[in-house]
């Protein structure tokens, strides 16, 4: 199996889990699986066609208080290519190429907007820069107090994680909080912190906010939930998941035997942005600081990232959702789990079954965690 056929199969996957906007290299799914000689789904063939083939119908939500069916696709992916028979213990051809960007090259891929993407032919296209794992874009990646920022490179477990057979995920760059925000690393409990919040004035968003959304929850929680910007129920309230968001989260807790009262809930950022918008930079800057402090007065034994803004901002990264998932991450040396936030699950129940695999992710890490701690004392 060559890079295309790789590919192409993992697209597919990511499209089944409802990722349409995942993006390589800033060529959306639908562009790279066409060019790899995928299947279109419905909706990107009646862009071309009069009539688009009717979608499969949705599968049923699991219920989050028990582990779900596995899902039933109605679609299996086409058929690869003929290939040589792959001689015994060696799963791929060394032949071929097993470079993603390689192979969108040979396939005449190049980014949307750039004078390659619009001359036409394979020979206008510039060559795709090679993207280390452990380096991220600099113009895209989520910016962090002070120049230059951290940089997430793989993480390397400590062997009671690493028993877990889990793959690990990135580590996400330290930032010494009593350089780049002494006021805030002085700050010595977590109520006197929500009053520095509630006084913030460095920037914009305290202005059209109604209410900021400090945190709340259990101050010497062995989990805290870190989730997206706040929206206009957690703005209205100053509280961060209630409303129907909530409701599921604290089912979510309850399906790995946790209550609401046992975790710290907060928000990557403690303003709403207008309309739920992303955050701009300087706002992403001004919140960091205390997000760390957080960490560092709960200081929990795991972390869970609920939602895409708030993964990319914590390991400071721009990979997809789907990319970092079922992976253990760390910030600031403990494990984080990412996973889909509650409000995304209410609009799309297909990603149901894979929070309940995140969730039980977390809750394995979090006992591997406290039986570590009971072999040192």
């Amino acid at each position: 199996m060559d890079a295309r056929d790789r590919l192409r199969r993992y697209l597919e996957q990511r499209r089944e889990l409802g990722e349409s906007e995942f993006v390589l290299d800033g060529l959306p799914v639908e562009d790279v699986l066409r060019l790899v000689g995928a299947r279109a789904t419905g909706a990107a063939r009646g862009r071309g066609d009069a009539a688009a083939a009717p979608r499969a119908p949705r599968a049923a939500a699991p219920d989050m208080a028990r582990a779900p069916e596995p899902p039933q696709y109605q679609e299996s992916p086409p058929t690869p290519p003929a290939m040589p028979a792959p001689q015994p213990e060696r799963r791929f051809s060394e032949s071929a190429s097993t470079d993603w960007r390689e192979t969108l090259r040979n396939a005449g891929a190049g980014r949307p907007g750039s004078a390659a993407a619009t001359a036409g032919g394979p020979g206008a296209n510039p060559p795709l820069p090679a993207t280390p794992a452990a380096e991220a874009p600099a113009a895209s990646t989520p910016p962090t107090i002070g120049a230059p920022m951290p940089v997430s490179a793989a993480s390397v477990l400590p062997p009671w994680l690493e028993a877990l057979g889990i793959p690990a995920g990135l580590e996400a760059g330290r930032l010494r909080l009593t350089e780049i925000a002494p006021d805030v690393a002085a700050v010595p409990t977590l109520d006197e912190l929500a009053a520095h919040i509630a006084a913030c004035t460095s920037c914009a968003l305290h202005k059209s906010a109604k209410h900021p959304v400090p945190g709340e929850g259990n101050q010497h929680a062995d989990i805290l939930c870190v989730g997206e910007p706040p929206d206009a129920h957690e703005d209205e309230q100053g509280r961060p998941f209630v409303g129907e968001a909530g409701q599921l989260l604290t089912k979510i807790l309850g399906a790995i035997q946790l209550s609401r009262d046992e975790v710290y809930i907060c928000n990557v950022l403690r303003h709403r942005p207008p309309g739920n918008r992303d955050p701009l930079p300087d706002e992403v800057i001004a919140c960091q600081p205390y997000l760390l402090r957080q960490v560092e007065l709960v200081r929990p034994k795991v972390i869970l990232a609920l939602g895409r803004f708030a993964a990319q901002t914590l390991l400071q990264t721009t990979t997809g959702i789907g990319a970092l998932r079922g992976k253990i991450h760390r910030y600031h040396g403990v494990p984080l789990i990412v996973t889909y936030p509650p409000a995304a699950l209410l609009h799309n129940e297909s990603w149901k079954r894979p929070t309940w695999e995140d969730v039980k992710l977390a809750r394995r890490v979090l006992d591997a965690a406290r039986a570590a701690e009971r072999s040192t004392e």
